[in-house]
């Protein structure tokens, strides 16, 4: 018996690098695509929010691209990503939807909120791409706001350490690591698990977020299985 349902998972596109600069792992997508696998054959209901820092991280002031311009050159790039794990699930033969907040209707559907659900209830596997379809927003923002609409029981964010800490783990060996965190305690410390937009959405509409280590082999699967692994936020 699966402890969650319906999950939101939020992977950064630096998660789709691996060892290299930019650019897609093809290792990195089959790693993924074979962890998702195994919890969608449990009945898990998966939607997938990811990044495009792997291919567009944002540009400076100087760079002669205005602000809104870049914010959807990034949206433009988690399409990318997103028809890159598309092919990668639907090759270990695994249903999927690629669904873009803007409209591009070669090659992904619109999003519809009630079609999007309807696509969970059949076991489809949706990749929401082109965060918001609004500059302005994270891909963060974008993962809180569509758990939302599906009902999603939780966002499980998908990271390369196992929780969150009171200061940088990678920096500090003193660290401590907490289990369970308030959205208030969070905020107070200034622990940044995802930018105020997103924090905010999933505190008033009471979606727990966890924070793991998506790169450890089969934790995706323990934690739909209900065992304890990261930090859990919680009101």
């Amino acid at each position: 018996m699966v402890k969650f349902k319906r999950i939101l998972l939020k992977l950064s596109g630096e998660s789709l690098m691996g060892e290299q600069q930019f650019g897609i792992d093809p290792k990195m997508l089959n790693y993924y695509a074979e962890q998702i696998k195994t919890i969608a054959k449990q009945g898990v209901e998966v939607a997938i929010v990811i990044g495009g820092g792997n291919i567009f991280r944002g540009l400076g002031s100087d760079s002669g691209i205005e602000r809104v311009q870049g914010d959807y050159m990034g949206m433009l790039a988690t399409c990318i990503n997103g028809l890159a794990l598309q092919s990668c699930l639907e090759s270990h033969g695994v249903y999927t939807r690629l669904i873009s907040a803007i409209e591009m209707r070669q090659i992904a559907e619109p999003y519809i909120r009630r079609r999007a659900i309807r696509h969970l209830e059949k076991g489809r596997i949706l990749i929401f791409s082109a965060g918001t379809g609004n500059p302005y927003f994270t891909t963060d923002s974008a993962a809180a706001l569509r758990a939302s609409e599906i009902n999603a029981d939780i966002i499980l964010k998908g990271t390369r350490v196992d929780g969150i800490y009171d200061k940088d783990p990678e920096k500090y060996p003193d660290a401590k690591k907490y289990d369970t965190i308030s959205f208030d305690e969070a905020i107070k410390m200034n622990l940044q698990v995802m930018d105020m937009t997103a924090f905010t959405i999933c505190r008033e509409n009471n979606i727990p977020i966890l924070v793991f280590d998506i790169n450890q082999d089969q934790n995706l699967f323990r934690i739909v299985e209900g065992e304890k692994i990261g930090t859990t936020v919680v009101i």
